[in-house]
């Protein structure tokens, strides 16, 4: 692929999982990037999300590649937040290259038995909170006319899954979302929209007791090991895991050179699993 090398990144949800595999992925190809996280918790998430501990990691993992991190403390539904992170970013940098907006958040429940706050919560980080990133971060790809725009949506954005309406209402909409901000960017030329779509990823989204209890409800305590075996009937391909890498090495090729005609399109890195 062409080089990244000096190109900024700004990648929300940054401090581990998904956002951290593309951060460093990004620093072994020349880019700097800023880390935007909320090291705090949602009151309707059931598993721990990201520590300050976690995005100071991330940092030091991007410096070890020999590229600069900046840290930012924010949070995806707070519009402000985003555009405080994109001048600081600016300031630093000197201008924003690409932009992964991949927080999001995951619960489970039926939606005859979800209350108001699940459903919301929901909707902000994983639909509002893609939004308001790309507006942030917009107004700046446009006066430069270049921008590498990628989204996380999900498998959950190809079909109805039982105990997630919320989770699959936000990746769905998100692929509407890029669709038609890859249209209205295209006549810059050379700004893209694209969305990833992974399936099942090993990540500390994935591995929690919720988790196991939805896939394994006729279990009293069901473990990791029961949950892959699960995973492992899901994908054709025969892996329970997707990696974090997996993901990230479609991102890569999403803010090359190589792909600044592919625009409104959506990526499924999902070991065949979207191929049913």
């Amino acid at each position: 692929m062409s080089s990244l090398e000096n190109k900024v990144a700004l990648i929300t949800g940054g401090a581990r999982g998904q956002g951290r595999s593309h951060a460093v992925a990004l620093a072994r190809q020349g880019v700097d990037v800023v880390l935007v996280d909320a090291p705090a918790p949602v009151a309707s998430v059931s598993y721990a999300l990201g520590t300050e501990s976690d995005l100071s990691d991330t940092v030091k993992l991007v410096e070890e590649q020999g590229r600069t991190a900046l840290a930012v403390q924010g949070d995806v539904r707070k519009p402000a937040d985003l555009r405080r992170a994109v001048t600081r970013a600016v300031q630093e940098f000197g201008h924003v290259d690409i932009l992964l907006a991949n927080a999001g958040i995951t619960s489970y429940r039926q939606l005859s038995e979800m209350d108001d706050q699940q459903w919301q919560d929901m909707i902000d980080i994983n639909l509002t909170g893609v939004a308001n990133s790309i507006r942030a971060v917009l107004p700046h790809m446009l006066d430069r006319s270049y921008g590498r725009i990628v989204v996380t949506s999900s498998q959950a954005a190809r079909r109805g899954m039982p105990n997630l309406a919320h989770y699959c209402a936000a990746k769905w909409g998100l692929i509407g979302l890029v669709k038609t901000v890859a249209l209205e960017v295209a006549p810059s030329l050379g700004i893209t929209c694209n969305a990833v779509l992974p399936g099942g990823v090993d990540t500390p989204m994935m591995r929690h007791d919720e988790v196991y209890q939805i896939f394994a409800p006729e279990l009293a305590a069901p473990t990791v090991e029961d949950l892959e075996e699960r995973l492992r009937r899901f994908n054709p391909m025969p892996t329970a895991w997707i990696e974090p890498s997996d993901i990230s090495h479609g991102v890569l090729y999403l803010v090359s050179d190589e792909a600044r005609y592919v625009s409104g399109a959506t990526l499924d890195i999902a070991a065949a699993f979207n191929a049913s």
